[in-house]
């Protein structure tokens, strides 16, 4: 067993445990709502608009399958079936990465990126509505700053490419989160 597991943690305080509560029910909360959005606005899982995103924030929409895994912080099986469910739906195709050795890329169609642009004004609303409207503007900064630390003791890789914004720049200069 290891020495940390075997150690007893000091108790949270009130307030701690306070704050340890309410972002428990933020992570419970925040994800389910945004999913929702995403499937009835969009018919596609937040899994599935993050891979779309993430095809559209990559030069000329295409990335190796493995890349894309991590950039949408997803396990190869996992993006496996969303590619899937996303060539299906005509927003993705699979085609042979010659550059990279032996390997699949998934590229962005145009079907995909004018797909995204339109589900991109609504999960973007639906996050100022949720999120980025609930805040004042500095409380959204500590928000943003505090997210950054927390992800960086859990995976600091992810917090390097974190970087200073969660949202960036899709299809056609449109704002993708």
């Amino acid at each position: 067993m290891s020495t940390q597991a075997t150690e007893t943690a000091p108790a949270l305080s009130d307030a701690q445990v306070e704050a340890w509560t309410a972002l428990v029910a933020l992570l419970a909360t925040l994800p389910t709502a945004l999913d929702n959005q995403l499937k009835r606005d969009a018919g596609m899982n937040m899994y599935e608009y993050h891979v779309l995103a993430a095809l559209a924030a990559s030069p000329g929409g295409v990335l190796p399958m493995t890349d894309l895994a991590l950039s949408a912080q997803g396990s190869a099986s996992r993006l496996s079936h969303a590619v899937t469910r996303l060539e299906r739906a005509g927003w993705v195709e699979r085609v042979s990465c010659a550059e990279a050795g032996r390997r699949t890329s998934a590229l962005l169609t145009r079907s995909g990126e004018a797909h995204l642009r339109t589900v991109a004004a609504a999960h973007v609303r639906e996050v100022r509505r949720l999120v980025v409207d609930a805040l004042a503007p500095e409380q959204l900064a500590q928000l943003g700053d505090a997210a950054r630390a927390i992800v960086g003791r859990v995976d600091p890789d992810v917090a390097a490419a974190l970087g200073d914004t969660p949202c960036g720049a899709g299809p056609s200069g449109t704002t993708v989160c």
